[in-house]
This record gives structure tokens, C-alpha cells and sequence, in this order.
């Protein structure tokens, strides 16, 4: 069941809680998705049957969440994020997909107290840096400097890539500073991946100072990492770390 609430900056987000047993697991989407899509439903379902608390929602400008996508950031979206941690109490498993991979991490830098694990499903630290701005060509990056870029996609229509969500972004990177993750690991990431390459996931493995953590590939998975098996992949990852 739907419900909302106003975040301290006074934007109303929509989010899915159930209550159960402990640590919390939280579901953070990724870029322009929202938590009706495969991977949170499936982990809904599973933590119904199982009895674990769990929560999904949708970042500001994102699902059924008020706002416009384009007025989003990072920063905004980690606030969203912020704010819907604040409906459980106790240690939490964050499982990040893509973007949710990097709220992940900057919350996991926040509060690490409160982190009794972390699942990263292709996650995309720095993606803004990395993935977008060093791919651009000069037409595009002047683009974004006017103001805005819309950036094709195989999802549907044209993404618009703002100035500001560059530039917040770049205020916002993890993987250029120390990145202590006191807690268990898990990254799994598909080899077809067109989105997020491997590349990635290696990076942050190879980055993070953490003492538990493990990377998974799995040989032809693509980005939306949706399969039955990957589907199967993603709950036993959590039920292993939760």
C-alpha cells in the first residue's frame, strides 16, 4: 500500500512500507526508475513471505512522488532517501540498483552506524562524472552548460541531463576519497551490461575499504538485471546479508 511523506525540504515522496522483523531492508532505484519496477516488487514479495521489514519509495520527480524529474539532483534524491529512513528504526540492508548504488554509498558515509549491510545491483558511483560527462562530446557538454542536454535512451524518451545535476554530482563523488564501508558488501553486476560496465564495479570493489566484500558477475546479465535468475540471485544475496 501507497503511502507519502514530506521530506524536511518539503517534497512529497510517495513510499511502500511493511513491517517485520529485522535489520530493515531498503530498496533504493535507480535513474529515472521507480518502486514498482521488477527487482522492488520481486523483493517486496519476498519479504512479505518472509516476515522482514521492508521499504521501497520513490525519489522527488521519480514514480508516483510529486515533482519534476528535471528540477532533480543527487542531492536531492539522497535527501528523498534521508527522509524515508526515517520510517525504521534500527540497522538497515540497503540494496541499491544503478543510482540507488551511489545513494547507497552516500548514505552509508552518513550513517554508518546504522548500516547492517549493503547490496549494490549494478551500482553506478559517480555515474554523472564517469559515465555521463566524460562520454559527452563538446555539442553535448555545451548543451548542459546552457542549461540542459537530452541524452537519448533505451528506455523511452530523452533523459534531460541538467547543468545542475552535473555539478551537484561533482560535489558529491565516491570514489576519488577514502570510502570505509565497516559493514558486509555485496556487488552484483551483469557482463552485458551497456549501461554500467564491469569496469565499474571492479573500481569500487578495488576502492572501498571494507573488510567483507564480494563481487558477483554473471556472464550475459544486462543492466536490468531482471531475469528469474538474477531475480533468485538478488534474495539470496540479501537473505545472506540481512
Amino acid at each position: 500500500m501507497t503511502d507519502h511523506l514530506t521530506t524536511p525540504e518539503g517534497r512529497r515522496i510517495a513510499y511502500d512500507l511493511i513491517p517485520g522483523t529485522g535489520p530493515a531492508v531498503v530498496f533504493l532505484g535507480g535513474f529515472r526508475s521507480d518502486m514498482q519496477g521488477t527487482k522492488a516488487a520481486d523483493l517486496h514479495d519476498w519479504a512479505v513471505s518472509q516476515g522482514r521489514a521492508f521499504l521501497r519509495f520513490d525519489y522527488s520527480g521519480h514514480g508516483m512522488s510529486e515533482g519534476l524529474f528535471e528540477n532533480g539532483a543527487i542531492g536531492d534524491w539522497l535527501a528523498d532517501a534521508r527522509a524515508a529512513l526515517s520510517l525504521v528504526t534500527g540497522p538497515v540492508v540497503l540494496v541499491g540498483s544503478s543510482m540507488g548504488g551511489w545513494i547507497a554509498l552516500l548514505l552509508a558515509q552518513e550513517m554508518p552506524q546504522r548500516i547492517a549491510g549493503l547490496v549494490g545491483i549494478a551500482a553506478a558511483p559517480d555515474f554523472t562524472e564517469d559515465l555521463m560527462w566524460e562520454s559527452f562530446d563538446e555539442t553535448q557538454r555545451a548543451q548542459v552548460m546552457a542549461g540542459m542536454c537530452p541524452l537519448p535512451s533505451g528506455y523511452g524518451e530523452p533523459v534531460p541531463i541538467t547543468r545542475r545535476l552535473i555539478e551537484d554530482g561533482r560535489n558529491r563523488l565516491v570514489l576519488r576519497d577514502p570510502l570505509a564501508l565497516p559493514f558486509p558488501v555485496r556487488l552484483l553486476q551483469g557482463t552485458a551490461d551497456a549501461d554500467v560496465p564491469v569496469s565499474v564495479a571492479m573500481r569500487l570493489l578495488d576502492h572501498a575499504d571494507a573488510a567483507d566484500a564480494r563481487l558477483t558477475l554473471v556472464k550475459g546479465a544486462d543492466h536490468r538485471f531482471s531475469t528469474p535468475e538474477c531475480l533468485a540471485l538478488i534474495r539470496q544475496t540479501v537473505a545472506d546479508v540481512a
